[in-house]
C-alpha cells in the first residue's frame, strides 16, 4: 500500500492517506481525498511516506484521484460561497445576539458539509443558528469551537518581530508553550513582551528553549558558592548562551567560562 501525506491548508497539519498503484503523485500536486466529512481538496506534501510508526493502515482513508480542472473550479467556487456564507452567518449571530465570533467557513468539495469555526469565551447554545443555516444552505452544518491561538493561525497577522505570524506562515502544529520557557531564557515576564498577537505566550519561545536547558545543566545555579582560581565566591549571574557565569569574590565580580 502506498501512503502519502497531504495538507488541506498550507499552514495546517499533515494527514496520511493511502493510494493505489494506478495513481501517480508528485510533491505539491493537488488531489481529492475521502474523509469522514466528505470529499476534500488537498495538496500533497510527501508523495510516498516511508516507515510510519503506530499507524493502522486498515483504517486509513484513500486518495480518490488527482484533481482535475473541474475539481479545481468547484474548489474555488466553494471558497467564494463559503466566504459569503460566513458573512451571512455573522449577521445571524449579530441578530440573535449570540456571544460568539465566527472566524472561518469552509465547504467540503462535494458540499456535503459546511463547517464554521468560531471563538467563544464559554459554552454556546447554537442549535437555532445551526437549524437556520441548514435550512438556508440545504447541507449539514458543523460548528467548531477553536481557541484564540487557532484564530490567529486562521486570520494571520504581523508579529512584534515584523514578520508574518509563525503559526500562519510555516508552523504545522501548535506546540505547548509554558511560562517556564520565558523564565529559562531570562526574559522579562511582562505580558507585552512575551505574548503574541493572540494574547497567548509567543510560539517562538520554544525555538531556543532546548539550547538554554542544555547550557544551564553545565552552569552553576545563581546563589551557589564556588571555588575559583581567584578564591571562593557566590554565583550572582549567568550568561546562558555563552556558557559564562559571574562570581562575586570579596566584593568584586569576576567572569568565568565553562
Amino acid at each position: 500500500m502506498n501512503i502519502c501525506s497531504v495538507k488541506f491548508k498550507d499552514f495546517g497539519k499533515a494527514y496520511y492517506f493511502s493510494y493505489s498503484e494506478d495513481i501517480v503523485l508528485n510533491k505539491n500536486i493537488t488531489v481529492v481525498v475521502d474523509t469522514e466529512k466528505g470529499e476534500q481538496f488537498a495538496k500533497v506534501v510527501v508523495p510516498k511516506v516511508q516507515d510510519i510508526k503506530n499507524l493502522d493502515e486498515t483504517k486509513m482513508k484513500k486518495v480518490l484521484r488527482v484533481s482535475t480542472k473541474k475539481d479545481y473550479n468547484i474548489y474555488m467556487k466553494n471558497l467564494r460561497d463559503a466566504k459569503e456564507a460566513l458573512n451571512i452567518a455573522k449577521k445571524m449571530v449579530e441578530d440573535e445576539k449570540i456571544d460568539m465570533r465566527l472566524v472561518e467557513a469552509s465547504y467540503t468539495l462535494d458540499r456535503k458539509q459546511l463547517t464554521f469555526n468560531f471563538v467563544a469565551d464559554e459554552r454556546i447554545d447554537f442549535r437555532k443558528l445551526v437549524k437556520d443555516l441548514a435550512a438556508k444552505y440545504k447541507t449539514r452544518i458543523e460548528m467548531h469551537q477553536i481557541g484564540i491561538r487557532d484564530k490567529a493561525r486562521e486570520v494571520g497577522g504581523i508579529g512584534m518581530c515584523g514578520r508574518s505570524l509563525c503559526c500562519y506562515s510555516f508552523l504545522s502544529g501548535m506546540e505547548t508553550i509554558s511560562i517556564n520557557m520565558a523564565k529559562n531564557q531570562n526574559l522579562s515576564l511582562n505580558p507585552s513582551k512575551i505574548n503574541g498577537c493572540c494574547g497567548r505566550l509567543l510560539c517562538c519561545l520554544s525555538y531556543e528553549d532546548e539550547v538554554y536547558s542544555c547550557h544551564r545543566e553545565e552552569l552553576p545555579k545563581v546563589g551557589t558558592m564556588m571555588s575559583t582560581p581567584d578564591g571562593e565566591g557566590k554565583v550572582v549571574s549567568l550568561d546562558v548562551l555563552n556558557k559564562k557565569y559571574t562570581v562575586m569574590i570579596n566584593g568584586e565580580k569576576k567572569d568565568y567560562e565553562i
